[in-house]
């Protein structure tokens, strides 16, 4: 079956390419997806996200950076433009500076980051992306040619949102190791004297330098990654609240639906049935 098929590709392959008119459904339904860092890149389109009722929406060139594991949906392509999907492993881990501002740039700490760039940007981004889509589309494609122009392509992002940079030190480094550290270990580990250790400084110092970098604890980091996988379980997965409080390492329900209200004002039946809602009745926005 072509699914099949899709979804083994999607597990075996570090990177996938596609124009959104003809991005195949089984793509966009695949759980695989989860593990990918996501480029939809819209051209002269209407923005996917939902903007405020006095507003109008407008055609433009929209560029949406869409983290690994982040709770989003996407059912319906039919949209002008491309899709570039690609896996940590891809970044050069010895950079961690360039790593470290990729993770900035996909807003790793949230749903997702939308840049609107001028048609000229778009154009000069074109002609690095036009590059990778050709050696891509080569039956024996050079991962390494892939490598250095998703770097270049991704560069070319990091210097439309330059004023978001900031200065790359050793803490910069400690953050970057922390979050990796944070995907490896959130499930059974909910404590920063853990993480601190792993780096070799205080969990003190831990939390100076994250409320620093990313404003925010420790514990509330790891808060946040066990709130998001909850969402995307509820979203994208057929298990029950139940089912779910149990993978997350919850040992009864009622802890769960409390740590879930806590953090997002909602219940987790509250969000699953908006969620539901939204998808039916805007199934081609992200929420």
């Amino acid at each position: 079956m072509i699914e099949e098929k899709v979804t083994d590709d999607l597990n075996a392959s570090l990177i996938y390419i596609r124009n959104l008119a003809n991005c195949p459904p089984s793509y966009l339904n695949d759980p695989g997806r989860k593990a990918f860092f996501e480029v939809v890149w819209l051209k002269n389109e209407y923005p996917l996200h939902a903007v405020k009722e006095d507003d109008k929406p407008v055609k433009g060139h929209w560029i949406y950076l869409l983290p690994p594991y982040r709770v989003h949906q996407l059912n319906k392509a039919g949209k002008k433009g491309v899709l570039l999907s690609f896996k940590r492993d891809l970044l050069d881990e010895e950079a961690k500076e360039f790593s470290m501002d990729v993770f900035k740039i996909f807003n790793f700490q949230g749903e997702y980051s939308i840049l609107r760039v001028s048609e000229k940007l778009s154009d000069q981004l074109c002609r690095v992306y036009d590059l990778m889509e050709e050696e891509y589309q080569k039956k024996e494609y050079s991962l390494l040619i892939i490598q250095s122009l998703l770097k270049a392509f991704l560069l070319n992002i990091i210097r439309i949102k330059e004023h978001e940079f900031t200065t790359q030190d050793v803490n910069q480094k400690r953050v970057y190791e922390f979050m990796l550290l944070l995907e490896e270990h959130y499930l059974h580990i909910r404590n920063t004297d853990f993480y601190a250790g792993k780096l070799g400084i205080s969990p003190k110092r831990l939390n100076q330098i994250l409320k620093e970098k990313l404003h925010k604890t420790g514990l509330q980091l790891i808060h946040d990654r066990v709130i998001l996988e909850a969402k995307r379980q509820i979203i994208h997965s057929d298990h029950t609240l139940k089912e779910i409080a149990f993978l997350l390492e919850f040992k009864e329900y009622p802890y769960f639906s409390r740590f879930f209200k806590k953090h997002t004002n909602q219940t987790p039946e509250h969000f699953k049935k908006h969620a539901q809602n939204h998808i039916a009745s805007k199934a081609n926005t992200l929420i």
